[in-house]
Parts: C-alpha cells; structure tokens; sequence
C-alpha cells in the first residue's frame, strides 16, 4: 500500500442533524474529492455504537441508515470503502493484543471516561476500552491520515502512543527506516474551519439537548425547526440581528448575501426565518431526494456494505498477521 491513507468513521446512534454533517460529514466528501490518489475507509462505528444502542432492530435500523447518508451527502464506493466495522473481525482482535500493553491508569486519562464518570454513571468496559478498540480501527489500516474535530485529538494521541509501544516491544529493535515499524503513526487532520453547529435553542446542536434540524428534514420539520428557534436580537453587538438565526443561515449561504437580506429584514424577525426556511430547504432537498431513491433499494446499499467489508478485510486482515507473527501467536 504506497498510497496515502486516510479514514473516519461515525457511531450509528440515531438520526444525523446539520450538526454532523457540518462538524464532521461534510468534511469527509471534501477529502474525499481532494485525496483522490489516497486510499480512503469511511467505517460504519457500530461495535462502539454497542455502548449506546442495546437492541437489535434499532442498530441494524440505524446501521442501515447510516449507510444511506454517507451515500445520500456523496461519499462514492467507487472512490472509497465504506464498510461497517463488525463485519472486520480484525478490529476487535487486534484491539484485544493491545489490551495486553495498555494500563488501566493509562486508559483513566481519556476524555471519554472522565466525562462518565463525572456523571457518577456505572461505566461498562466498552466505554472505558473505546480509545483501545479505536487505536485498532485506525492502525489495522496503515492510516496516516484522520479527519477529526480539535476535540477529538486525543484518541489520536491513543492510537500513537499505542503504536509506538507496541513498536517498541514488538516491532524490529533497530528498524533501518520508518517502513519497517508494524504500525504507522497516524496524524490528526484537524479540520480548523469546522463548524460548531448551534442548535435551535442557541446551545450546541445535539440530539441529548433536542435542538436538532435533521440533515435530511422534510419542508414540514425544517419549517417546525426553524420557526422554533430561540429569536434573540444578540446585544449591541449584534446590532439587532436575530443570531441564533443568523448563525444557522450563513452555512448555507454567504455572510455577504445574508448582510443585505439582515439590513432589509432588521427586526423582521418571521420574514427571516422565512428566508433560513427556503435556504435551508434548498440546500436539504437535493440530498434528501437522493437519499429517498437509495432507500428504495436497501439490497443494493448492503451489497456496497458487503463489498467495502472485503476491500476492508482484505487490508486489515494482512496488517493483522502482522501483529499476530510478531507477538508470537502465529
């Protein structure tokens, strides 16, 4: 593999809002478009949904789902592979040889152990061991490349530190060269322009918070959304704008049309909304009927699903015999 890699994936735990295509899916169709020599995974995260979602019907539901929307946004099987992680047995295997090297006070620093535990909730292991199975997922691959959000750097930071150390047990005592390490370095491609999507009531977007607008939203649930919004004249500052509105206008349209339209409209704050409406439903509809016809047909989404799984074995299944040889296994 001398191309470059580079992979992300997304949990299927629910219904994706503007948020996440803004603050992540966006971003994997554009790197989609400027690393056309790389070779690019777009991973269904459904064992990590695992610690979310605890029944059947609702993840293969959701899986399923989740699908449709890589597709529907323009992720391309014939440019990348788009698989779900459960269907590489190798992810979880190699992320338990990890287990073998990685300390309990290690695993207590990461983020999302911390924030469970300050909620006083009882933390089942697969929360406590996301970081593990996620070093797994981007390490099988020889990824050198991972989309993320700034907050999101340290489960980078894991799967480094994990590669490093595993290397250093492992791995040749005097490697010559880079290439001869079993596990590449990935790097974070922190995505600086990423927006952080506010939601209808002025607070971050988030399905825990209720105060999303679906990705794919009929005209009826974008106007519910957007006449829901929390109108609020922003301060001096804000020279009267609405900018719980106006900070979900501009995704969709440039802050120099939106200057002229929020000097003519000033403190019309329904005839503003009404403009977010037929802004928002422009820019939804096309992905909306392209997600509609893909529905239509579930078999063929699968079988792209089933295809990406043995592009994506194939490839992890060789760094995998890798790892087993060095630690003795094989």
């Amino acid at each position: 593999m001398s191309k470059k890699t580079l992979l992300s994936g997304v949990k299927p735990t629910g219904t994706a809002h503007i948020g996440n295509y803004f603050g992540a899916m966006k971003q994997f169709v554009d790197l989609q478009n400027t690393h056309r020599d790389a070779n690019k995974f777009f991973m269904i995260a459904d064992y990590h949904g695992l610690n979310f979602i605890q029944n059947a019907e609702e993840m293969r539901r959701l899986t399923l789902n989740l699908a449709l929307d890589y597709l529907a946004i323009g992720i391309d099987p014939k440019q990348s592979i788009i698989f779900k992680q459960s269907d590489v047995s190798a992810h979880t295997e190699l992320a338990w040889i990890f287990d073998t090297i990685v300390t309990m006070p290690y695993l207590m620093r990461a983020h999302a152990f911390k924030d469970a535990e300050a909620k006083d909730k009882e933390i089942n292991v697969g929360t406590f061991n996301y970081p593990v199975l996620m070093a797994a997922d981007i390490l099988l691959y020889g990824t050198e490349v991972v989309p993320v959000g700034q907050d999101q750097k340290q489960h980078i930071e894991y799967a480094r530190d994990i590669a490093l150390k595993f290397n250093h047990i492992f791995g040749p005592k005097n490697p010559q060269e880079y290439g001869d390490l079993i596990f590449k370095l990935p790097e974070p491609l922190i995505m600086e322009n990423v927006a952080t999507v506010p939601g209808i009531d002025g607070r971050k977007m988030s399905k825990s918070y209720g105060n999303t607008i679906p990705l794919f939203a009929s005209r009826e649930e974008i106007t519910k959304a957007v006449m829901g919004i929390v109108t609020d004249s922003g301060g001096p500052e804000a020279g009267g704008i609405p900018m719980n509105v106006y900070n979900i206008h501009k995704l969709v349209k440039s802050e120099e049309k939106l200057k002229e339209l929020y000097a003519m409209q000033k403190g019309k704050y329904k005839a503003l909304k009404e403009a977010l409406i037929e802004d928002l439903d422009a820019f939804i509809k096309p992905m909306r009927e392209r997600r509609a016809e893909l529905a239509k047909n579930p078999k063929k989404v699968l079988k792209i699903l089933e295809t990406g799984a043995k592009q994506a074995n194939k490839v992890a299944a060789a760094k995998l015999e890798e790892a087993k040889k060095a630690v003795g296994v094989l």
